[in-house]
């Protein structure tokens, strides 16, 4: 039996980054993972710095790094609005590497000056951004 798709959307405030059907997509949510199959109900949820993994009808799966943002659920559809998404092809390691190494030196100085919420969320986008380019 075929597995039902849904129309995936990722959507960033400078561009479309992704249009596809699918068959599951599972997001980081705030709360935790959230995965999505055809027929899910209504949801909308905040999204966190992660990785979004998505499988087509043949199997394949793509993931992508996404920084935050929110996603909604309706009928037979997914749309992620998210802060940035990069797909693996996109993310410069180097960058990723040298903004890890950044904020876990400053969550490791953790002065009276450092906004230590900013370092925390800066070292999960980097994270994820570096999961993504060396294939999860």
């Amino acid at each position: 039996m075929a597995e039902k798709k849904f129309k995936l959307e990722i959507v960033t405030p400078e561009r479309l980054i992704l249009s596809k059907e699918i068959v599951s997509v599972v997001v980081p949510g705030a709360e935790g993972s959230i995965g999505i199959l055809a027929g899910h109900s209504p949801l909308m949820s905040e999204i966190i710095a992660g990785e979004v993994w998505m499988r087509d009808a043949d199997g394949h799966v793509d993931v992508l790094a996404i920084s935050g943002g929110f996603m909604e659920v309706r009928r037979n559809s997914v749309r992620i609005l998210a802060d940035t998404a990069e797909m693996p092809a996109d993310i410069d390691i180097a960058r990723a590497e040298a903004a890890k190494r950044r904020a876990e030196e400053r969550l490791r100085l953790a002065s009276t000056d450092v906004d230590m919420a900013r370092a925390e969320a800066a070292l999960k986008r980097a994270i994820a951004r570096l999961r993504v380019a060396q294939g999860g």
